[in-house]
């Protein structure tokens, strides 16, 4: 063969490799990501934001239940109970999983059985080898059922395909007493009813992590039923689990009670059975509108096509250009990060709120599933970025309406199916509403919005606010995690002053910007940590700034995570810290701490520990950006290298600690890109380090803002120089009006770090009070 001819080959054959292995946006997402280890993410089916979850349940039964399994599914379970149409993801506690379905071929036994003893029950062993997750969709075949269960689900209903063996008895089982976070006595009340033409409605009651959530429901099939019978298998004694004698069932078309399962049959059929499935808080009638509104009929593939082109469309908010295993982590976080806050208003705008009665969103689509201790730091701050503008509105528009509609006159804490928790510390749906407001976001009232923060912001009863605004700090004699307390409701007032201010609202901003201030009054500065004080003014004794113990000092973290939360004043603390040496010599001892001696196995949520350094919870997750306020870029991007490559993986127990509703992704497609929002409410981004050679953002307003890295590889890790636009840019962050001009960042690496570049404090992040005060 002649050489020109040769190296022509060889050139089409490198373009067809790369080619194949250049997969799509959404080729390149791995649901599995996170189902196993501590990630708490599920596999299965959902739309973007989709108010329908449909997923596998692998084992979520009274007194079973453990913090592994809060998604529902754990990938080293051997069995599947059934698909149920809620579910969390990521989160550090447990809920939802309403609405069990559960296909069997023959006789169906109404109890779920034992995992280690096949036939017991109606769960069925699996196989991971037939198992697939994409966006969308899910499959796998049931080993012991004999079916193949297919999912997909548009924005408020999920579609289930289930193909028998030639010749089965085709039967489902709908099963009402399962509920991840299970336990005796959950299920207050439920209703199954059968309707002449087939229909199946009926709600459920629950008093799990958010007492008195109101469910209800409606299931349609493609086939007749042939035969049918409702149980009622609660007992006359108290109920301690599911094993119970039951009640005859007969040809009755309703049952009510607290242990309610549901036997449809189809006898044989000769093609796949599609059950239509929908939801609503308001009532069955609703959740009946809600059945036609994606798919008016049952065509499974023609949903899941829709569903498909929505994430599509949503995935290529950003394009990557990357490795494989890098791509994966990425769009698989990008995923993650577009599960939540999710749809909860029905098709006719009402939903139910949390003073549990039901609402109209007039203009705006309700949302809920607000992790917000978490989400205030990266996840909403990526929503702006990655989603129309209108998602962000309809984010504060439903956090506006749920301060209207609570009993107490606050925003949300951590809310759920419209539901107030009470979980968590702070008042951090101010910073999400802050954020939004400042980088330019409308559709919703403002002044109701600022109203809204500040009630949150001076509810006396609330969290030791009281004693907050007399002390100037929250008092651990009387209100426990009061030094974790004390710094984050300063950050929230910092966020609430400056939008007070750009709104004209002198007063209201100067109440908070002196508020702001009031980290300070934790902090010890001979010790060099934020500690706990009393009322009294002292600092609680004895102090080990290594302890974790839940409902302590501080909230699920110890002194070292803590001591460095001032977003709004980093340069204040870097002064406190004693200058720009004593700050990097601080952050590097918190990263090489020796933990051999320490023990955490009692705190569950801690987790991807690098030394003090804690990636799988929230505190640390700006941490190794501080390198930056005193003068160190080239540390910052060291730790990032150190982080990225330790906490994530393509792989099911590829994430160090809970996804938290899209917090730990959203913290990796900020990173990636080499910026990260410290200060959500500032405006401006951290610089760090890119860790993909290209990323193009497609931003709201139809720009386009372009992320390179030239040389980038494992040997090259440092930013030798950045440009901006073609013209260098000599600080260590980037403002968000920069990014959505449009425009083109480049990072040239380099092996050996750029010790000049970014230090004077003139080129620093912002800092309330500046550097060194």
């Amino acid at each position: 063969m002649r050489p020109g001819l040769v190296l022509a080959v060889v050139a089409v054959l490198a373009a067809s490799s790369a080619f194949a292995q250049d997969k799509s946006a959404y080729d390149a997402v791995d649901p599995f990501i996170g189902t196993g280890g501590d990630g708490h993410t599920f596999p299965g089916a959902v739309a973007p934001f989709g108010m329908v979850q449909l997923s596998p349940d692998t084992d979520i039964l009274p007194f079973k239940q453990s913090y592994a399994r809060a998604a529902g599914y754990r990938y080293s379970d051997p069995t599947i109970l059934g698909f149920s149409h809620t579910h969390f993801s990521g989160s550090g506690h447990s809920d939802l999983g309403d609405v069990l379905l559960a296909p069997v071929s023959g006789e169906a036994k109404l109890e779920p059985g034992e995992a280690d003893k096949p036939g017991s029950g109606y769960r069925s062993r699996f196989s991971h080898d037939g198992e697939v997750a994409q966006p969308g969709y899910y499959a796998v075949t049931l080993t012991d059922s004999q079916v193949r269960a297919e999912l997909t689900a548009g924005l408020r209903t999920g579609l289930h395909r289930y193909t028998f063996q030639k010749g089965a008895r085709a039967q489902v089982l709908l099963d009402l007493r399962t509920s991840i976070y299970n336990y005796p006595g959950k299920v207050s009340w439920s209703r199954i009813r059968v309707a002449e033409d087939g229909t199946i409605t009926g709600f459920r009651e629950t008093r799990g992590w958010a007492p008195g959530r109101q469910l209800y429901f409606v299931i349609r099939f493609s086939k007749p039923l042939v035969g049918k019978a409702l149980y009622n298998r609660e007992a006359d004694v108290p109920y301690k689990g599911f094993a119970q004698p039951g009640r005859t069932p007969g040809d009755r078309a309703q049952v009510e009670g607290r242990a309610l399962v549901g036997v449809f049959d189809f006898g044989t059929i000769d093609r796949p059975l599609v059950a239509k499935v929908a939801i609503s808080s308001v009532s069955e009638a609703n959740a009946v509108l809600n059945l036609s509104s994606d798919e008016k009929a049952f065509d499974f593939d023609g949903l899941r096509a829709r569903t498909r082109a929505d994430w599509e469309k949503a995935l290529g908010a950003v394009e990557i250009s990357a490795p494989a295993d890098t791509r994966t982590n990425v769009y698989t976080a990008l995923y993650h990060a577009l599960l939540a806050p999710s749809v909860f208003s029905d098709v006719d705008g009402r939903y139910r709120g949390p003073d549990n009665d039901v609402h109209e969103a007039k203009g705006f689509t309700f949302h809920s599933t607000f992790s917000l201790w978490d989400t205030f730091r990266a996840e909403h701050p990526l929503l702006t970025l990655v989603q129309p503008e209108r998602r962000t509105s309809d984010v504060v528009n439903s956090l506006i309406a749920s301060q209207q509609e609570s009993p107490y006159g606050l925003l949300p804490v951590w809310q759920f199916h419209g539901q107030e928790t009470w979980t968590m510390i702070g008042y951090h749906a101010v910073p999400v509403i802050a954020d939004a407001w400042l980088k330019g976001i409308r559709g919703f009232d403002e002044k109701a919005a600022l109203d809204a923060m500040v009630k949150s912001a001076t509810y006396a009863p609330y969290g030791g606010l009281g004693d907050y605004m007399t002390l100037g700090y929250v008092p651990i004699d009387k209100e426990p995690e009061a030094a974790s307390k004390t710094v984050e409701y300063a950050y929230d007032d910092w966020t609430i002053a400056r939008m007070a201010k750009a709104m004209g609202r002198s007063d209201v901003a100067a109440t908070f910007e002196k508020r702001a201030g009031n980290w300070r009054n934790s902090f010890d500065v001979k010790t060099g940590f934020l500690r706990a004080r009393k009322s009294d003014g002292t600092f609680r004794t004895p102090f080990d700034p290594t302890a974790i113990n839940y409902g302590s000092d501080y909230t699920e973290g110890n002194a070292w995570q803590y001591s460095w939360f001032a977003p709004q004043d980093l340069g204040g603390l870097v002064g406190l810290m004693g200058g720009d040496a004593a700050t990097v010599k601080k952050l590097d001892a918190m990263f090489d701490f020796d933990n051999s001696k320490l023990d955490y196995s009692h705190a569950e949520d801690i987790a991807g520990l690098i030394g003090q350094y804690i990636h799988g919870n929230e505190p640390s997750h700006h941490v190794a950006y501080l390198y930056d306020y005193a003068g160190a870029p080239w540390r910052t991007q060291a730790r990032l290298t150190q982080i990225v490559k330790s906490q994530y993986r393509p792989a099911p127990d590829g994430l160090s600690g809970n996804d938290d509703l899209g917090q730990m992704s959203a913290w990796l497609v900020f990173t990636s890109l080499g910026f990260y929002p410290v200060a959500p409410g500032s405006n401006e981004y951290v610089i760090g380090r890119p860790f993909v050679e290209r990323a193009v953002l497609n931003l709201p307003n139809g720009k386009r803002f372009t992320v390179r890295a030239v040389g980038l590889s494992d040997a090259a890790p440092y930013v030798v120089a950045v440009t901006l636009n073609g013209r260098p840019l000599p600080r260590s962050f980037l403002r968000d009006a920069e990014i959505r001009a449009g425009g083109e960042l480049v990072f040239t690496m380099g092996a050996t770090p750029n010790k000049a570049w970014a230090t004077g404090v003139k080129d620093r992040p912002m800092s309330m009070t500046g550097y060194g005060k």
